[in-house]
């Protein structure tokens, strides 16, 4: 990147952290903000600053963000409560995921008969995961039930490395019918990927944590450099897997799984590093998004591809969410509030960065314009109605007594590093 871009960059992260404080819980949230500043600041905008969709530098960030993210959401997951009081994510990802992807692959294909089954199933895995970033204000609103808050939070945290090996094999069956390749290879190409992949993620993840506690135990790693091992397992995890024909993003998701679940000191400043740097690598991944993708997107779009964004966003979320929830016991109003709380962001814009590097598809173009104008949308309608339909719920939940809605929960942090 040029220095005058970069200076144009590091301008727009010190005036938004000028005014961050005042625009905490108001509908111009984060992500909204860097989108719309990158759009206005790149080729279809004032066109200063100058980021191409294969620029080297826009590539390592977005792969380093996808590491960094998978490993920490799966850290910060205690799956021994998600277990034992944590049932209603366990439904959304265990029922709702796949029927979402389903659906939405059955949609795609009906929208565009062009598209290959593969391809329609790429498209439905690309934006099955949920960002719960995108809707702040739902999730750190304490009028909303802790119990809600935490199944949007627990669920955003998992779908996004369970989606994964999905989007990585439909793509390589998509990348074989194109005809890049045997589709034999292509199938063994994935089955590693997928299985490697998780050996290592597990290896690392468990090794790394028995070690970092016993270094802590006996004083011999201070609380900075106790973070710094922490992020330097979620690199060994990408790389060795890498290494060894596996995937390095399912690594570490599984290796971020293993370790919080086995480490028992406690780890937050992986927490702390999410707050910050973390924090600093998603607003540059949004400000990319607004710059790079969304005028590529925008110069493919038909009116199909926004039709589709629109029921992934309502139908191809919400009903799936609502099957997921039948006897659970929660009432209507949250079958919609969960279903609607879907945001799609982070991991949808990394994934589709991802396979537009790696694979080839006869309607790339397509798929990209799609996921990014779903995106775009996701920011701009859940950055809106965050606050003012978490204000609204909330208010009803108080109304309703005691209730499936109101069962106390452990808390679990956010991806922000606070607790609820």
């Amino acid at each position: 990147m040029e220095p005058f871009s970069l200076a144009v960059v590091a301008a727009v992260f010190l005036l938004y952290a000028m005014v961050s404080g005042k625009l905490e819980g108001t509908v111009l949230t984060a992500p909204l903000i860097f989108a719309a500043f990158g759009l206005l600041l790149g080729p279809a905008g004032f066109d200063v600053v100058a980021i191409e969709r294969e620029h080297s530098f826009l590539h390592v960030v977005a792969e380093l963000t996808l590491i960094l993210v998978l490993f920490a959401d799966a850290a910060r997951i205690d799956l021994k409560r998600v277990r034992e009081d944590h049932n209603l994510p366990l439904r959304m990802l265990v029922a709702g995921l796949p029927l979402a992807i389903g659906l939405g692959a059955l949609i795609a294909a009906v929208l565009f008969p062009g598209f290959s089954l593969w391809e329609a199933a790429l498209l439905a895995a690309l934006l099955a995961p949920t960002d719960a970033a995108l809707g702040q204000a739902v999730v750190s609103n304490p009028v909303v039930p802790a119990r809600m808050r935490q199944a949007i939070n627990i669920e955003s945290g998992l779908n996004d490395g369970i989606a994964l090996p999905a989007v990585l094999m439909f793509a390589a069956l998509a990348g074989a019918a194109h005809g890049a390749g045997e589709s034999r290879d292509w199938v063994q190409f994935g089955l590693l990927q997928v299985t490697l992949g998780p050996l290592v993620g597990i290896a690392i993840g468990f090794v790394g944590a028995r070690l970092i506690d016993r270094a802590a135990e006996n004083g011999w790693i201070s609380a900075p450099f106790q973070g710094i091992a922490i992020l330097s397992l979620a690199g060994l995890c990408y790389v060795l897997s890498e290494a060894v024909g596996g995937n390095g993003f399912i690594a570490a998701f599984v290796g971020g799984m293993v370790f919080g679940n086995s480490i028992r000191n406690e780890c937050s400043f992986l927490f702390e590093f999410m707050e910050t740097e973390g924090q600093l690598l998603m607003l540059i991944t949004f400000l990319a998004f607004g710059a790079v993708l969304l005028p590529e997107g925008i110069a493919h779009i038909e009116p199909l591809h926004f039709v589709y964004a629109v029921l992934s966003l309502s139908v191809i979320r919400m009903l799936p969410i609502a099957i997921s929830l039948l006897g659970s016991g929660v009432r209507i109003p949250s079958y919609l509030f969960l279903g609607w709380f879907g945001p799609r962001g982070l991991a949808s814009i990394l994934f589709v960065l991802l396979i537009l590097e790696e694979a080839e598809l006869t309607h790339q173009p397509q798929i990209l314009s799609i996921t990014v104008i779903t995106v775009a949308l996701s920011i701009l309608l859940h950055g809106v109605s965050a606050a003012p339909l978490a204000n609204a719920y909330g208010s009803r939940a108080q109304r309703m007594g005691e209730c499936e809605e109101t069962k106390p929960v452990t808390d679990m942090p956010l991806r922000s590093g606070a607790t609820d």
